[in-house]
């Protein structure tokens, strides 16, 4: 193809050569770069994919301002990414997102409680009084919340089917309270709201403690 082109008809020798050479080169070059560059920049449509628009914490109940849709090529796209924002408003965010991170089904958690006949719900951090409790804790496990007994006071059960929403790290033990003994991480629990106000006062006065599902 090259020996075609009229320039080249006209140059004998090595200048000819050398062209040749060049132009060979340059339509290699033209295609590592087209080969490589990402699906955007090829001129590839993207597919609408929701974000987060700010720094939102782990246990965020979404809303319509936390969120935007932008376009991502395939490629970059992770698996079970959301297309639509309304597909994520009112769920529990279950770790902390940076802006621009694309959220998928598997970071998000129904807010609502099933069962409970009541649709509106909050997040609550308790700590639990055992560490070793803390660390099978797994976000979308569903957990009952239980004071412990204490003088005078039976064991009882504070809530039913609560959802983990995210477990904290474990403090380092230079940096716990002395009156937090063996305390585990900070949980955060997904719960109706009139019953995550009781779960939180208790936690004040009680050991928290949870039973799994």
């Amino acid at each position: 193809m090259l020996h075609d082109l009229p320039v080249l008809r006209r140059l004998h020798g090595r200048p000819a050569r050398l062209l040749r050479r060049w132009l060979a080169l340059s339509l290699l070059l033209s295609g590592l770069v087209a080969l490589f560059l990402p699906a955007s920049a090829r001129g590839t449509p993207g597919t609408a994919t929701v974000v987060a628009a700010r720094d939102l914490p782990a246990g965020a109940l979404l809303r319509p301002g936390d969120l935007k849709l932008v376009d991502l090529p395939e490629d970059v796209r992770p698996q079970g990414a959301l297309g639509q924002t309304i597909a994520a408003e009112g769920r529990l965010l279950v770790g902390a997102a940076r802006p621009g991170e694309p959220l998928t089904d598997v970071r998000l958690l129904g807010a609502a409680i099933p069962g409970t006949g009541d649709p509106e719900s909050s997040a609550v951090p308790v700590r639990l009084a055992d560490a070793g409790v803390a660390e099978l804790l797994r976000p979308g496990q569903r957990v009952d919340v239980v004071a412990a007994a204490e003088a005078g006071r039976e064991a009882s059960v504070l809530a039913s089917a609560a959802v983990v929403a995210a477990v904290g790290e474990q403090e380092a033990a230079g940096t716990r309270s002395p009156k937090a003994g063996s305390k585990g991480p900070l949980v955060l629990l997904s719960l109706p709201s009139a019953i995550a106000t009781r779960v939180a006062a208790t936690s004040l006065e009680r050991s928290i403690t949870v039973t799994l599902r």
